[in-house]
């Protein structure tokens, strides 16, 4: 074999391999000061089945109404319902961790998801730090333009930044 042939041959594999890498994860981490102090934004924030309270996406919120590591809570948003699971949650830390449960893409273009909501005081007010981690809607190596990194990542940044400035108007009204 020539080595010309032998070096484009192993090009191509390595071009092959390449491109068929897959779905990486994405990252939304956006944060706000609320005009609070941090007791009191977190008396709002802090049920893991009430985010309809103060989120204008969501429609309504059901749950268990525990706080603990397992519980559950179903969303309605206009495009329908997502199921998501809580991880972890501290009341002394003003924290809670939770992830998607059930994969709907037809409601929200995400294939899995993993959030973590953190309140920090700033003397009188309070930050809110909101981040994700989460794949496409569709993880295979050529996904529709609906359901790609780029519709992943706006979703998440549009729902999280909605969310934040919903809990800034509930607590500061």
């Amino acid at each position: 074999m020539k080595l010309s042939t032998l070096f484009f041959s192993i090009l191509s594999i390595f071009s092959i391999a390449a491109n068929a890498h897959g779905p990486t994860p994405q990252k939304a981490d956006k944060s706000i000061i609320i005009d609070a102090p941090i007791e009191k934004v977190w008396e709002v924030i802090k049920y893991f089945d009430d985010m309809a309270l103060w989120h204008p996406d969501v429609i309504s919120c059901t749950g268990d109404g525990k706080n603990k590591s397992g519980s559950e809570r179903k969303l309605t948003l206009e495009s329908g319902i997502l199921e998501e699971g809580l991880d972890y949650y501290s009341d002394k830390d003003h924290e809670y961790n939770y992830r998607l449960k059930t994969e709907n893409t037809e409601v929200f273009p995400v294939s899995s998801y993993t959030t973590a909501i953190q309140l920090i005081a700033e003397g009188n007010k309070t930050k809110v730090k909101w981040q994700s981690r989460f794949y496409r809607g569709d993880t295979s190596n050529t996904p529709p333009k609906s359901l790609s990194d780029e519709a992943a990542v706006k979703a998440m940044n549009s729902f999280i930044e909605s969310g934040l400035q919903g809990l800034k108007d509930a607590v500061e009204k």
